[in-house]
């Protein structure tokens, strides 16, 4: 083994495994978001697209369905769904939180504007439920379409949440599992499904994106105040959009009179001065709210990493328990 193989990431050896696969899934996905009449479209998709994201969904479509021994020909289309699902989310979500920066780029919605953002996210939804239609397995097309009312859902319950300080962490739960591990879940479980596994494990598949999405969110919410140049964010992002994450919402239940005080005029009311964000991250350190929003991601690491056991033993099932670990480490 090299040692750039020994230095590999989780998944860049999940991409370098697959990489014929992942070639077919972007070929596929460029085709797709073509337009005849609407140029517009595939200019808005490729900015997003070819951005330069790790593929990370796909990818665990990808590796699903090579650890379940499937040999056909829709892991690709399942994958490409998966991705346009995502793509069309984060269109949107720009606009809901009317972001200017992705992945350390300007927006969509930046660079053209809300209505092309909408649209065109509107035009990868329905790609996405061609390609599923187009594998005629009907369990498939259920479980990717439940992913993105689910997703819808998710982020209706963190708009109307946001800023509330009565938030709790099992409500927080509910909007993870939603905007962020409804997809991760639904892009392993189709793996095993397209490849017609026993119950036991599309359950563990299933299990298994659920927890690394939750992980995965939680860790990206905690590296907001850590700072990680991986994530395209800078520190702080979170607090200046008023972002009710993990973090504060521990420190907020664990805050005194004066404490409750900032937070409110900074979340809940948005009145952020200079100075706020130290005092903010001073705060999480004190009632260690980092430490414990890292021991969840750790335990939700933890659930994925044991749902992998009732699958076969292989070289893909090892790294994919590789792959949670990576998540968390991030932050080390």
């Amino acid at each position: 083994m090299s040692l750039d193989t020994m230095c590999e990431k989780p998944h860049e050896r999940l991409a370098r495994l697959l990489a014929d696969e992942l070639v077919a899934v972007n070929g596929l996905i460029r085709e797709r978001m073509a337009s005849e009449h609407a140029p517009r479209i595939p200019e808005v998709t490729a900015h997003l697209v070819e951005a330069g994201g790790k593929r990370l969904r796909p990818l665990l479509t990808l590796a699903s369905a090579r650890l379940c021994g499937y040999d056909g020909p829709y892991h690709v289309h399942l994958a490409a769904t998966v991705e346009f699902i995502h793509t069309a989310t984060l269109l949107h979500d720009d606009v809901v939180d009317e972001s200017s920066k992705r992945r350390g780029r300007p927006t969509a919605n930046l660079l053209w504007d809300n209505k092309s953002s909408v649209l065109v996210g509107d035009y990868l939804f329905a790609r996405s439920f061609q390609l599923m239609t187009e594998t005629g397995n009907l369990r498939v097309l259920r479980i990717l379409s439940d992913a993105a009312a689910t997703i819808a859902e998710g982020e209706v319950l963190q708009m109307t949440a946001a800023q509330d300080l009565s938030t709790t962490e099992a409500t927080y739960l509910q909007v993870v599992r939603g905007k962020t591990a409804a997809l991760f879940s639904a892009a392993t479980e189709v793996g095993g499904v397209i490849a017609d596994r026993p119950e036991a494990e599309i359950r563990a598949l299933f299990d298994y994106g659920d927890a690394l999405g939750i992980a995965f969110q939680i860790v990206d919410d905690l590296l907001d105040y850590g700072g990680s140049d991986a994530t395209g964010k800078n520190i702080g992002d979170d607090f200046r959009e008023r972002k009710l994450t993990l973090p504060v919402i521990k420190a907020v239940a664990a805050a005194d009179d004066d404490e409750r005080t900032f937070w409110d005029r900074t979340i809940a009311r948005g009145k952020q001065q200079e100075g706020d964000l130290d005092h903010a991250l001073t705060l999480l350190r004190a009632h260690g709210a980092l430490e414990q929003t890292r021991v969840e991601a750790l335990e939700w690491v933890s659930r994925a990493k044991a749902a992998m056991g009732a699958l076969p033993e292989s070289e893909m099932r090892d790294l994919l328990v590789d792959l949670a670990d990576y998540v968390v480490e991030r932050v080390n």
